[in-house]
């Protein structure tokens, strides 16, 4: 289990805060949120490549601040940036780095670098940028890590891998003993992929809990303004456009208005009408 409590960390201006979460092994976790909400920094700290000013972070029991190399070693990430050799070869760069980790495998790297279509013998520095995100997920796979840190790499990824991609992830998951964190903007992806979700909205927790509780929680509602305005403090956000007005709203057991159109929201609305919503 990835277990967060109380984590923070300040970086100039901005503040990622109090962030309290509790994931169980063998599920795959979407965090969403804006650009600049702290989703990258939140997994650079996961990572060990920051340090959280406050809080703690125990993986599987295990204290990331107190054994960090024990940590390090059941992590693996999928980041952006060049974080390999890059006048290296794939197949170098693998066995250069691979030796910091007890469960590497060259063969492990050899056969997802096949599945993934990557030549072992290319420079990395000649890579696009999509193939430097499939040999980081080579990588990271070939060293048996418990927990996947994942920050955007679908969107660089082309139909066909992006189909790989999934059923990767899916297999990786399968005998309950790993986890992924799958930081994204398709929200489709969460949609198809994600058991739990965590939205995080100016570096503050917005929501965090299993997808199927937190859609629970909500409803979208359609229909004449004046009908929807009836829902009073029901309402977190509502929009009106050229064909009639929709809102998301709490969904608190209370029926609905007969000539409405309700239905539980998708990832895409929940993100962007909270996001809409000042005061929260």
């Amino acid at each position: 289990m990835l277990k967060l409590e109380q984590v923070q960390k300040r970086r100039n201006t901005f503040l990622l805060d109090n962030i309290s979460i509790e994931l169980p092994e063998g599920y795959i976790m979407g965090l969403i949120g804006e650009n600049g909400a702290g989703k990258t920094t939140l997994l650079q700290i996961l990572a060990g490549l920051l340090s959280a000013d406050k809080g703690e972070i125990r993986l599987n029991g295990i204290s990331l601040a107190e054994e960090e190399v024990a940590v390090k070693q059941e992590i693996g990430t999928v980041l952006h940036g060049d974080m390999f050799e890059l006048r290296d070869t794939l197949l170098r760069n693998g066995n250069r780095y691979g030796r910091f980790y007890r469960h590497y495998e060259e063969s492990s790297l050899k056969e997802c670098m096949a599945e993934f279509g990557l030549d072992g013998r290319r420079k990395y520095g000649r890579l696009s940028k999509g193939e430097k995100l499939k040999f980081a997920m080579a990588f990271a796979l070939s060293h048996k890590p418990k927990l996947l840190l994942l920050d955007e790499p679908a969107a660089n990824f082309d139909k066909e891998f992006r189909t790989l991609f999934v059923k990767v992830l899916r297999d990786y998951v399968a005998d309950g003993e790993n986890t992924v964190i799958l930081s994204t903007h398709l929200t489709s992806d969460i949609d198809m992929l994600a058991d739990y979700l965590l939205f995080i909205k100016g570096g503050r927790q917005l929501l965090y809990g299993d997808i199927e509780s937190v859609r629970e929680r909500y409803r979208m509602a359609a229909g004449e303004e004046y009908k929807l305005k009836l829902l009073k403090d029901r309402i977190i956000h509502m929009e009106n456009g050229e064909f009639g007005s929709r809102a998301l709203v709490h969904n608190t057991g209370k029926s609905f208005d007969s000539t409405l159109k309700v239905w539980e929201p998708s990832i895409e609305e929940l993100m962007y009408f909270m996001e809409k919503c000042p005061g929260i």
